[in-house]
């Protein structure tokens, strides 16, 4: 198993769980205070961005299945 794991959650968030630390852009390190568990925003509608706040309930739609990408261009 992966050191971090990330689920993309239907009609929701990207739940991520493991050992990782998340930066903006210019490579400052958010304080996640001590979490191991965080849910990235996906819908853009939060008011906690980069971090859920779960405001997507009802405004954003999409069913999240694993698929294959196809092969990476050389």
């Amino acid at each position: 198993m992966a050191a971090t794991k990330l689920t993309i959650l239907s009609n929701g968030s990207v739940k991520v769980d493991g050992d990782f630390e998340i930066v903006d852009a210019e490579g400052d390190q958010y304080d996640l205070g001590g979490r191991t568990i965080v849910s990235l925003c996906r819908c853009g509608r939060s008011q906690n961005k980069p971090f859920c706040d779960a405001s997507h309930k009802g405004h954003f739609e999409h069913e999240a299945r694993a698929f294959a990408l196809p092969p990476k261009k050389q």
